[in-house]
């Protein structure tokens, strides 16, 4: 593993979904190196403490539909302190580059000669897994879409009318102010009882559940008290236990 004890220049690192343990072991070892950090909302701050006790960390998140660091304003800062300091890290939550805008730092780096390593990490969608849902599963998904509930224009990704004709495992992220347009969609198209689930802080102590149909996403959203940051998981899959009873 000497590679990363000598790599340096832009690290993009993905925090996982919440429990600072699954972070991978090349994150870590680049955290304990690091000078700089960039750090997102959805991270667990508990990761930070990994980093030296000189390390300057900068909060540059973006919460759900309310304040965030425009991705200009990130793009100079690491831009500044890449050329400056040896290991910088832009430490996302879940994996930077699913819905994560990490594509975009990378080369933006790179058009500026800094170089630049991607750290994976686990994705929000795999939540399920932490929650008894898979997100496949034989005999009753053999295949996913992963969609955005949120496009650049706002809008919900056009790609789910598609999605619903297929029987494979839906998963939206960013769709929580989705919910009835996502319910109406699945209803107009015959499949509203189609089993649902909504999974918020998974991974973590205060995880929230609710499993459903998929025309009721927004009632038990309400019911049981769930809002944004959460993943959306529509699919067999959701009711995956009932197969093998």
């Amino acid at each position: 593993m000497s590679e990363i004890l000598d790599d340096f220049g832009l690290f993009v690192i993905g925090g996982g979904p919440g429990d600072p343990e699954l972070i991978t072991l090349k994150g870590y070892r680049v955290l304990k190196r690091a000078e700089v950090i960039l750090y997102d909302n959805l991270i667990n701050t508990k990761l930070l403490e990994l980093a030296p006790k000189d390390c300057k960390m900068i909060y540059v998140g973006k919460q759900p539909y309310g304040n965030y660091t425009p991705q200009e304003v990130i793009h100079d800062l690491i831009k500044e302190y890449a050329l400056t300091h040896k290991v910088v890290v832009r430490l996302k939550g879940g994996d930077p580059f699913i819905f994560g805008r990490g594509y975009e730092e990378v080369l933006f780096a790179e058009k500026h000669g800094i170089p630049a390593h991607y750290i994976p990490g686990i994705s929000s969608m795999q939540a399920g897994g932490f929650s008894g849902i898979p997100l496949t599963h034989r005999g009753v998904s053999e295949s996913m879409w992963i969609i955005t509930g949120t496009k650049k224009d706002g809008s919900l990704s056009k790609d789910l009318k598609c999605a619903i004709n297929s029987s494979a495992t839906v998963v939206i992220y960013m769709g929580m102010k989705k919910l009835v347009e996502i319910a109406g969609i699945y209803k107009d198209a015959g499949l509203g009882d189609m089993p649902a689930a909504i999974i918020q802080h998974a991974t973590l102590p205060n995880q929230k559940k609710v499993v459903c149909k998929a025309e009721d996403l927004s009632i038990a959203a309400a019911e049981g008290g769930l809002t944004y940051p959460a993943i959306i998981i529509i699919g067999k899959v959701a009711d995956a236990r009932s197969f093998e009873s």
